[in-house]
């Protein structure tokens, strides 16, 4: 049985992009990839939304990404080699291999991913976790804290919502960037 986490790097204010829809600030070194890619190692499956798929697919389909460093040649693969799961109403053909296609979220279908994953499973974009946060379905929160306050944008987290959590781990990273995992009690 595995783990539903919800994996986002976001601004210290806690929006994933600016009013403007840009993330050039999350980008982190090094360190932080590296430190991702153990993260990944648990990982069997990705859950995506239509958009977060969109950006993440170049793992697969754009070789010059994982050719340009050892780093991204390792996280290519360990992504190529998890199964992914994309909740869309709009798309009707995906172009990476282990990857399903769903209209619509179910919160019993993804209970039973979960519940048979061979490891964890990572649910990944805002809207897309915002239906798993409020079903309950959400085991930890691995939240990626980028120093900057952006004011506005998409945030993390749904208007709302309550959850009380635990401070399990977290670790310091050169840039400023942080990482914190919360238990959801």
């Amino acid at each position: 049985m595995g783990r539903l986490i919800y994996s986002v790097m976001g601004s210290l204010d806690g929006f994933i992009n600016d009013a403007t829809g840009s993330y050039d600030w999350a980008f982190p070194g090094q360190d932080v990839a590296v430190f991702i890619e153990d993260q990944m190692s648990t990982v069997s499956t990705y859950l995506y939304g239509r958009r977060m798929y969109q950006e993440m697919q170049v793992w697969e389909t754009d070789p010059a990404v994982a050719a340009d460093s050892p780093v991204s040649a390792r996280f290519a693969q360990l992504w190529q080699s998890a199964d992914k799961v994309v909740f869309s109403s709009t798309l009707t053909s995906v172009p990476t291999r282990r990857t399903r296609l769903e209209s619509s979220f179910d919160a019993e279908a993804v209970r039973t991913l979960v519940q048979w994953a061979a490891g964890d499973v990572t649910i990944e974009g805002p809207v897309l976790a915002a239906h798993a946060l409020r079903a309950g379905l959400v085991d930890e929160i691995h939240r990626f804290v980028a120093p900057v306050i952006v004011g506005g944008g998409t945030p993390l987290y749904p208007p709302g919502l309550r959850l009380d959590l635990e401070l399990v781990d977290q670790r310091r990273f050169d840039q400023g960037f942080s990482w914190l995992q919360y238990a959801v009690r």
